[in-house]
């Protein structure tokens, strides 16, 4: 018989078709935060920006460290010293009030970042 059996690959690919699909959700890092909704485009950019959440408590975290609002200034001119794209993308969770919020926006672009852009999730 000349023929390849491609049965067998056919219930590979299935099997590991069901295995990703049931893993992917919890690939899911980071901090809780319970985005706004809105009808925007997702933002396309070569380089991965810095992540800065604040969650309900008003808790701060850039990427999953935890940091004050008092340090966040120097420690985003630290991390942006050397880097030519300035960039930073803000997850703030809606229930924050919008003060607070604005005083975040504030520290960071009193360190000079050039873009900020604020992560939202779709309308459903």
């Amino acid at each position: 018989m000349s023929d390849i059996n491609v049965t067998p690959l056919v219930d590979v690919m299935l099997v590991l078709l069901i295995i990703f699909m049931v893993a992917a959700p919890m690939m899911i890092q980071g901090v809780e935060v319970n985005l706004p909704k809105t009808t925007t485009k997702n933002i396309k950019n070569r380089d991965e920006p810095l992540m800065l959440t604040v969650n309900k408590k008003k808790e701060i975290f850039l990427e999953n460290h935890s940091i004050k609002l008092d340090s966040l200034e120097l420690k985003i001119k630290k991390i942006f010293q050397n880097r030519r794209e300035k960039e930073v993308l803000l997850r703030a969770d809606k229930d924050v009030s919008y003060g607070f919020v604005i005083k975040v926006i504030a520290r960071v672009k009193r360190a000079g970042i050039d873009k900020l852009g604020m992560v939202t999730e779709p309308l459903d």
